[in-house]
């Protein structure tokens, strides 16, 4: 075994590579704090590239009364428009209507509505739909996006793809994210402001000695052993965080955590407007229907317990065919398992409120600071990716006392790499690109500027040629692109590629990524590192 060397003192060691723990490293480290971040794995790996890849408010939250969680997730939609408008953009949201429509019989509002009206008998009216959105649309505040309208759906796209029963929809606004983008963009960030960030290493041991955290890591491709010692610990560990208080983490802390599945399945494209539609069904649960990657469709999602994080979660058959009859409760057209071309699936680690269903567990985070070790520790359950950025910033106000920083909060309005430009700037870039690389087709272009935003142009250089960016691996991946993310965003593997760097492996088959794994191997088997 290699023999664990010593290393530096940070202020903080953050364990996990998802959203939160980059999103924590990357505001400490921009308050001058010291950090060093370990992923088990590569960054984004669980939870945080399985989402639904939305920043929303979480209509359906009003249901549970959630308003704190609601509002702040509103609010912030804007906040993080403005700072990575080319990983996250507008897109409005189609819910049609019909009187089947039922509350889950667990809701606040459902029990509420119950007592007060007997005769409702579970029923969601379209009067408390409205009201909805009216809270939906006041109380965060809006000034980028549109607020809710009423859609006659006969005769219009947005009706074209639906049963002819669906005569009536509301049409209300939220945001699209690339969600394993946005990790990616937080840990770079991160780096850029001194923070260390260790993908593939795996925390073995963590303890405390003289006031201090000792945290012994392993690099899962070399074997190496190293110790770090640090003033506070957070574990942001996503599905592993409870595992990780009970058997990696010298701590006391009896907090729980609750592990909910949420699968996804990705079809042919049902329908031809960048619109998303929101499906209510008949058990009170919600689906959406969502445009994906320009020639797919994205369905999703489910609600299922699923106890052990060392599972690999994957929508099982089940899970396929609930979504499958679910949309066809609506569509006109039905879809079948034939038309299936990818699924995924996601845990999220809920903080375990006691709740009686996966579908009612809170979504709001819980911090916990615990110092029953002898050193400080930060314990981060649950969570949505549109509060990543107000979870850190609580996070920071919490570590305070133990690590004080130099600076207070500063990440609202502070554009992400390649970021910094306007919300309705995609197609100034687009053509620019276009007018610079005349090689590049409209889609390829596209494509590059959705992903890196004002880097995309870094990236290309000053080819002539798409010859000029090297080897060509298919769907428009080259050389130059694949050494791009290796060498900027800790990409290591050809799944970390074309499924969360971009999401190309939907175009490419087998053969094409078996080669761009071989490339990127023996890249990294030549850099200068390597020697040393």
């Amino acid at each position: 075994m290699a023999q664990a060397s010593d290393h530096h003192i940070s202020d903080l060691f953050v364990i996990g590579g998802g959203i939160n723990g980059c999103g924590i490293a990357r505001d400490a480290a921009g308050r001058g704090l010291t950090v060093t971040l370990a992923e088990m794995d590569d960054l984004a790996s669980a939870t945080s590239s399985a989402s639904t890849k939305l920043f929303h408010g979480g209509l359906r939250y009003l249901e549970y009364f959630e308003f704190r969680l609601v509002r702040e997730a509103l609010i912030e939609r804007e906040v993080l428009l403005r700072a990575m408008p080319h990983i996250s953009w507008p897109m409005r949201f189609v819910l049609p209507y019909h009187r089947d429509m039922r509350f889950d019989a667990e809701t606040p509002t459902s029990r509420l509505l119950g007592a007060v009206m007997p005769w409702m008998r579970g029923r969601r009216p379209a009067w408390l739909i409205r009201l909805g959105l009216f809270l939906y649309d006041h109380l965060g505040g809006r000034k980028i996006l549109p607020g809710t309208a009423t859609l006659s759906l006969p005769g219009t796209k947005e009706g074209a793809p639906l049963q002819s029963r669906f005569e009536t929809a509301f049409e209300y606004s939220d945001c699209w994210v690339e969600d394993s983008r946005l990790v990616a963009l937080n840990a770079r960030d991160a780096e850029a402001r001194g923070a260390e960030i260790l993908t593939r290493t795996r925390v073995l041991s963590a303890r405390v000695d003289g006031g201090m955290w000792h945290i012994e890591t392993e690099d899962a491709e070399t074997g190496q052993r190293d110790m770090f010692r640090a003033k506070l610990l957070v574990n942001a560990g996503g599905p592993w965080v409870g595992r990780l208080l009970h058997d990696t983490i010298d701590s006391e802390a009896t907090d729980g955590v609750r592990l909910v599945r949420g699968s996804h399945i990705v079809t042919k494209r049902l329908f031809d407007h960048d619109k998303c539609y929101f499906f209510q069904g008949t058990d009170g649960r919600i689906i959406f229907a969502i445009p994906y990657e320009r020639d797919f469709t994205l369905i999703g999602t489910t609600d299922s317990d699923h106890p052990d994080p060392s599972e690999r979660p994957v929508c099982t058959p089940e899970e396929r065919r609930y979504l499958i009859d679910f949309a066809n409760s609506y569509l006109a057209d039905p879809i079948s398992e034939e038309d299936i071309v990818w699924t995924y699936s996601g845990v999220r680690p809920l903080y375990d409120d006691g709740a009686s269903s996966a579908t009612a567990a809170t979504r709001d985070y819980t911090l916990k600071i615990d110092e029953s070790a002898g050193a400080p520790m930060l314990n981060v359950f649950g969570g949505k990716i549109t509060t990543y950025r107000r979870l850190a910033e609580h996070a920071l106000d919490k570590m305070a006392a133990h690590v004080p920083t130099k600076r207070g909060a500063w990440t609202a309005g502070v554009a992400l790499p390649g970021g910094n430009f306007a919300v309705t700037g995609i197609e100034d870039l687009v053509a620019d690109l276009l007018r610079d690389y005349g090689f590049l087709s409209n889609d390829w272009a596209l494509r590059l500027v959705r992903a890196y935003g004002t880097e995309a142009a870094e990236i290309l250089g000053d080819a002539k040629t798409e010859a000029d960016l090297g080897r060509s691996f298919g769907a428009t991946l080259t050389e130059a692109e694949i050494k791009w993310l290796m060498s900027r965003e800790f990409a290591r593997t050809a799944e970390d590629v074309v499924w969360r760097r971009s999401k190309q492996g939907l175009r490419l088959d087998a053969g094409e990524i078996a080669e761009i794994d071989r490339f990127m191997a023996a890249a990294r088997d030549t850099r200068p590192e390597a020697a040393e």
